[in-house]
């Protein structure tokens, strides 16, 4: 993963983009920061060159102690979210100093990582894609199951990872080459091509692309 400074927002839902050739593009709004840099290693000290980044902020009471000194250290409010991104050099940046959504422009392709929404435990059609048996000849009470799971003489036991019904959804999840539509510094806005993990309000990381830099055709 390239080591890019990024930022951390929350997604506010999707809306549509009309271009002058009446093309219609949907796009996703994302509240992006701003953040503020509560935390900075370097190689020397730490062994490593890093920004911790904050967002959202939160009410003071409802952080404990040893957050709420950390923040305090800092000298910014406390926030809901904190993330570290690895960076090639921290110079150039303070502890307290904003990061806002100037970062990108529109053309930019990006990662954008979030947290899936729940659907709670699924049986394998839903989770896995599954087709199930067929519908008629002599099929009873076996519509939707996974089927055989392994064999009685080798190897004696289920094999690890096997598809199964399990927990679904709720993780999280980074879709590649996203282009940046629009970004609207006023507002702290950022307005991405297409859809993204997660449900309305859900925290998002946005940073440069990993495997593609170069704008989109």
């Amino acid at each position: 993963m390239k080591k890019t400074l990024g930022i951390i927002g929350r997604k506010v839902g999707m809306t549509q983009i009309f271009h002058e050739d009446g093309s219609v593009v949907p796009v996703t709004v994302v509240e992006a920061g701003p953040c503020s840099v509560v935390q900075k290693k370097t190689k020397e000290k730490d062994g490593y060159d890093a920004l911790q980044l904050s967002f959202l902020p939160k009410n003071s009471q409802r952080v404990n102690k040893p957050l709420s000194g950390h923040f305090k250290k800092a000298g910014v409010d406390p926030s809901y979210h904190l993330k570290e991104f690895r960076i090639e050099k921290s110079e150039g940046y303070e502890v307290g100093q904003e990061v806002n959504v100037s970062l990108f422009k529109p053309g930019d392709i990006v990662d954008v990582t979030g947290l899936s929404k729940g659907k709670g435990f699924t049986g394998v059609i839903k989770r896995h894609g599954f087709h199930g048996s067929p519908g008629s000849h002599g099929t009873h009470e076996y519509f939707r199951h996974g089927g055989s799971i392994g064999s009685a003489a080798y190897p004696h036991h289920t094999f690890k990872g096997l598809k199964m019904p399990g927990q679904h959804g709720n993780r999280k999840v980074t879709l590649q080459n996203i282009e940046v539509v629009d970004v609207k510094e006023d507002q702290n806005l950022i307005l991405l091509k297409g859809g993204i993990p997660g449900g309305r309000h859900g925290w998002i990381l946005i940073r440069n692309a990993t495997k593609k830099t170069s704008q989109m055709a």
